[in-house]
């Protein structure tokens, strides 16, 4: 997961290249017309500003509302929590109601100098697709020519032909849905990236990473370990990837947070979920790290500091209720947390197997927040 700047990408035929004057284009296809393809989009980040250039114009996409209000933040910190054991939808007698830890959808999550960028990948999102339509419609041809007894050659002209057309039509899908995105840095925005790609690889190389989607208080803790909180948790990674439908010549960390992936690029964070693709800018990321007393009702990771034990179902004193015949013993572990959040409605919770995996990712967080330099228009 480490930074890497590479001087070209390829979207099907067609090749960006970066050179100190821009992004060039070049073409795998004798006559291709470079205006059908997509733009490539040119960041240059240093001490003088953050630059941004387009090579071939395009339309322009529609605007999106940008909102400010994201969702209640809710308050979190109970000295353990236990995963929320399977219940129908009524609300169980033994805690409250699971309140979600989420973010608001990812086209509200939109600060101001992201627009430009916003707009048009969440236009090349919105695109459907060509490709699938013309390989049931090819198919159904050959089916319908097979099921008429057509002669042997002209199946295989029809196969020939349907081959070519799902090709071609795959290539103009990646053409039509594409967006480049090509970095250029200085030395000082290098050294940055790296501490943040360590930083990540940190959190990676932890042997367990959950996404806590929701938490409820428990109102009958017996029932519950002697837990004061029951969590929603599902396992997530940080991994090397791009957005789909992304090129780009440097490599970008990614996690999954539930119905959300956060992509972690030179100049921001970019949210992309079902309904389209939002930003946040790393100064208005906030990175708060913690660590919690958990009670692991699942398999204790390798690397996990377990700081205590309980029961399954605790009597008043905090000893085993020996009501229960299959109460049995179950250990305390002190987790790290990572809290995501910022102002425009980001909301995520990672709970990491390792205690101090966390530091170095957000102590680069902090670092580009305060060294990332301003949008010259």
């Amino acid at each position: 997961m480490g930074l890497y700047l590479r001087k070209s990408v390829r979207v099907g035929p067609l090749r960006f290249n970066l050179s100190k004057g821009g992004v060039g284009v070049s073409a795998g296809i004798k006559g291709f017309r470079i205006g059908t393809g997509p733009r490539g989009n040119y960041v240059h980040m240093g001490a003088g500003g953050i630059y941004y250039r387009t090579t071939i114009p395009s339309g322009s996409p529609r605007p999106r509302p940008a909102s400010s209000n994201g969702p209640g933040r809710p308050v979190l910190g109970t000295p353990s929590a236990l995963p929320s054991p399977h219940q129908p939808p009524s609300i169980s007698h033994t805690h409250g109601p699971m309140v979600d830890i989420d973010s608001a959808e990812a086209t509200t999550i939109v600060d101001s100098s992201s627009r430009a960028l916003l707009d048009e990948l969440n236009a090349k999102k919105q695109k459907w697709r060509i490709w699938p339509g013309i390989a049931v419609l090819s198919t159904v041809l050959f089916l319908v020519a097979a099921a008429n007894r057509a002669p042997g050659w002209a199946l295989v002209v029809l196969a020939v032909l349907g081959a070519a057309a799902i090709i071609a039509a795959y290539l103009k899908d990646q053409l039509r849905k594409t967006v480049v995105l090509m970095y250029e840095l200085d030395e000082p925005m290098e050294k940055a990236l790296e501490a943040l790609h360590a930083g990540a690889n940190g959190l990676a190389s932890a042997n367990a990473t959950w996404h806590v989607s929701s938490h409820a208080r428990v109102f009958d803790r017996k029932y519950h370990a002697g837990a004061g909180t029951v969590v929603e948790r599902k396992p997530t990674r940080f991994v090397s990837a791009p957005p789909p439908f992304v090129r780009t010549n440097i490599q970008t960390i990614a996690v999954n947070v539930g119905t959300q992936t956060l992509h972690f690029f030179p100049d921001r964070v970019l949210i992309y979920d079902a309904n389209g693709v939002g930003a946040v800018s790393y100064q208005g990321l906030q990175v708060l790290v913690s660590s919690t007393r958990f009670i692991e009702d699942g398999g204790v990771p390798r690397d996990a500091t377990v700081v205590d034990r309980t029961w399954r179902y605790v009597n008043k004193k905090g000893g085993p209720d020996r009501r229960f015949k299959d109460n049995r013993e179950l250990p305390v572990c002190q987790y790290e947390e990572v809290a995501l959040r910022s102002d425009t409605g980001l909301n995520e919770l990672l709970q990491i197997s390792r205690l101090g995996s966390a530091a170095g990712f957000a102590s680069a967080i902090t670092t580009l927040s305060r060294i990332m330099p301003k949008e010259v228009p």
